[in-house]
């Protein structure tokens, strides 16, 4: 089911009148939401709602050996152990046929000519986001930032609904303390919870969409077939596309848990009027980029053993960040872009000479979106092949034969979105929470009706549900 379909509207309708009919008794009202998260999931493939199941129940498990255990040592073992479960199911879904098909040519390169038998899997949606989100709980068990839940709470941890897909990554210590009380619905969340759904809608169902279908899928479809104004138009089509079609899942994913009674962190803040990309990085994905730094960053040394070992900890960090993506090599050379900007951003940093000014903000802005807009490249084209030619044709001469003023506009109009006043929507909020229900209601429908008629033909999946 995508969120913006009917068919999602009718299936969220059902569950809001169920859990709220629920309220007096939390518990049953937490069996009807994961019953329904399942049901939300065998919408794509119901074989893997047994893994959705499997997964929850082994970090439970293993969250409960943790905490079980009195001994640092085995405390370790079994936080290795819930770790390594939750890689080897990433890994086998995930990259299993890169690992082969690398494998292959290995061999090829090396005269023995034989080709393996590989499986082909199928990828789960949002592997990535659910997997991800267990083992930080497992991780946050044993660190003591979080107590062990219930297991019906950490199967509705790792399954609910609204950001079961596509994220945002919410950790155990956020979300599971809202499933042990009784939710309540007030002004502030419901108007917040409209007014981010109605923006999200917009965002994806109008701009990236029209974006994507118009300019952005057919260029990169085939790069030499085009004008270098259409490839540099596609380029920055691109990168208002996946802001506006990734930032708008976390927008509906944050409303829609707000109309259930229960809060979500921010996902996205502007990331395109970030001045560095430590910045950007803060900006955004924020679950993500947070997630990195507090597990993967932090553990392989961070800040803490000198220079060198940070630089080194960055890189590392963003290669694993840019294969968390893919199995493809495109996505560790995006990774590997980010992780040595970020490092070179930290040696200029300690060893810029004093004399030297900083460069004015704008010029920052400019070159640090210039930087995230050549990585945005690699992680849309096919192939490295595609990469390198998409590049090169950025000089060819010709006139445009896609770009049209309707699709530049929403270009311009997607950029200028990062230069609206901050959290212009919760402000929005602010002032539909002191309407009448009733109008603000009629409002938000007759806006939905006015965003499916603007929308093209179909809906697109979000991009972010193939990783």
């Amino acid at each position: 089911m995508l969120f913006p379909t009917l068919t999602f509207g009718l299936f969220f309708l059902l569950v809001y009148a169920l859990a709220w009919g629920l309220k007096a008794s939390n518990e049953w009202r937490k069996i009807a939401l994961l019953l329904a998260s399942w049901f939300f999931y065998a919408g794509w493939d119901p074989r893997f709602v047994a893994l959705l199941i499997a997964s929850g129940l082994l970090n439970w498990g293993a969250a409960r050996l943790i905490a079980a255990e009195g001994r640092a040592k085995a405390r370790k073992a079994w936080l290795a152990v819930g770790i390594a479960i939750n890689l080897t199911i990433l890994g086998f879904f995930k990259y299993y046929g890169f690992f082969m098909e690398q494998l292959e040519q290995a061999l090829h390169a090396l005269d023995w000519q034989r080709d393996l038998a590989i499986m082909q899997v199928i990828l789960p949606v949002g592997i990535s986001f659910f997997t991800f989100q267990g083992m930080s709980y497992v991780i946050d068990v044993y660190r003591r930032k979080a107590e062990p839940a219930s297991l019906l709470d950490m199967t509705l941890l790792m399954s609910f609904f609204p950001h079961l897909v596509a994220g945002p990554i919410v950790r155990a210590s956020h979300l599971i303390p809202q499933f042990q009380r009784v939710p309540e619905l007030s002004r502030g969340m419901a108007a917040t919870g409209l007014s981010l759904i109605v923006w999200g809608l917009f965002k994806k169902a109008v701009i990236a969409s029209e974006l994507a279908t118009g300019l952005v899928d057919p260029v990169f479809a085939d790069p030499s077939a085009f004008s270098g104004i259409d490839l540099a138009a596609a380029a920055y089509g691109y990168a208002v596309q996946i802001y506006c079609d990734f930032s708008a899942y976390s927008d509906m994913a944050i409303g829609l848990a707000a109309l259930l009674g229960y809060r979500f962190p921010h996902n996205f803040n502007q990331p395109y009027r970030a001045a560095s990309l430590q910045d950007f990085w803060r900006r955004w994905h924020i679950s993500l980029s947070s997630w990195l730094r507090d597990y993967l960053y932090v553990s392989l040394g961070g800040s803490r053993h000198g220079l060198v070992r940070l630089c080194l900890a960055l890189m590392a960090t963003m290669l694993l960040g840019g294969l968390w993506h893919g199995a493809s090599w495109n996505f560790v050379i995006w990774g590997a872009l980010h992780g040595g900007v970020l490092a070179g951003e930290r040696l200029w940093r300690e060893f810029r000479p004093k004399p030297w000014l900083p460069l004015p903000h704008w010029v920052r802005v400019a070159a640090t979106f210039h930087i995230v807009l050549l990585g945005w490249i690699f992680f849309r084209a096919e192939s490295f092949a595609d990469a390198l030619a998409f590049l090169g044709g950025l000089g060819a001469s010709g006139a445009p034969a896609l770009l049209t003023p309707l699709l530049l506009a929403l270009i311009v109009l997607g950029m200028s979105f990062h230069h609206f006043p901050p959290f212009t929507i919760q402000r929005v909020a602010i002032r539909v929470r002191a309407m009448p229900a009733l109008p603000v209601g009629l409002a938000a429908g007759f806006l939905i009706l006015i965003v499916d008629a603007m929308r093209p033909e179909g809906v697109a999946p979000f991009i972010y549900y193939q990783f």
